[in-house]
């Protein structure tokens, strides 16, 4: 009897992992692995707005491509639940891991930024319940910019300065591909005009500590000038300068004004 009270015991355990399947069409995201016997309850992708803490009670919205999971754990006693906090670091070590940027955390809701294969994503987790969680990742493709040595020159005319999304590795000053061929046109414009002198001044949001992102910034002023000095343009005729978290064009308090905060600025001499 003993026995058979067991094993019925095991195929009641059998029924219930079985019955905690994915909903049909459903999968992870491919940046994530799920935490041991979560499953999906809903799933869906469209174009569609992102709204996420910033701070406590203060939002912002984007659109962009939105990813949507939902998560759910067995009703099992046999199993050991995580905690809400116990989720949420799991997800957040994963997106630090990916190279992932706060924005907002708490113990049931996190909101991270991420830029990765050309791409910035914002990623947020919300608890509901103990248990049940839904992962968003909203994918917005960053704008190519497409600036010609003549665009430079007409704002250096008009207004002294230009500033350029010049993209680097993330807390580094290593300039990414993709930004190369704006490098291009700032040494076109300057094989043009043998008289133009310039001023590479590098500036960040504030994130993190004043002393590192003015280090940072100067670092990746540096990065653009001696690439412009490899194409073969005087030294001479450049200067640097990084000028850190001191001198902000939008609020910082949004993602979308820290993107504009992390520039390149080139001021004519």
């Amino acid at each position: 009897m003993k026995k058979l009270i067991i094993t019925f015991a095991i195929m009641l355990i059998s029924i219930t992992i079985s019955m905690a399947q994915d909903a049909e069409g459903c999968k992870d995201h491919p940046f994530f692995t799920r935490m041991p016997n979560f499953f999906i309850t809903d799933c869906s992708q469209n174009f569609d707005k992102l709204e996420y803490y910033i701070s406590d009670g203060v939002t912002d919205t984007k659109e962009g491509e939105l990813t949507k999971i939902s998560y759910s754990f067995p009703d099992d006693a046999t199993l050991k639940a995580p905690s809400p906090l116990q989720i949420i670091k799991n997800y957040e070590n994963a997106i630090i891991k990916l190279g992932g940027k706060k924005i907002y955390v708490n113990e049931h809701d996190l909101t991270y930024s991420l830029k990765k294969n050309s791409k910035e994503y914002i990623i947020c987790v919300t608890m509901n319940g103990d248990i049940m969680h839904e992962l968003r990742v909203l994918d917005i493709a960053l704008m190519k910019q497409e600036i010609t040595a003549n665009d430079i020159l007409d704002a250096l005319n008009k207004d002294g300065y230009i500033a350029l999304n010049i993209l680097f590795d993330i807390g580094k000053s290593t300039i990414q591909n993709e930004s190369l061929p704006v490098i291009t046109q700032i040494f076109e414009l300057m094989n043009k005009d043998a008289a133009l002198k310039i001023s590479i001044e590098g500036h960040t949001d504030n994130t993190g500590d004043a002393a590192s992102n003015k280090k940072l910034s100067n670092d990746r002023a540096k990065a653009v000038m001696d690439a412009i000095i490899a194409k073969g343009i005087d030294k001479t005729r450049m200067a640097f300068v990084g000028w850190g978290q001191e001198k902000p064009v939008a609020d910082n308090r949004t993602e979308a004004g820290r993107a504009q905060n992390r520039r390149v600025e080139i001021v004519k001499k």
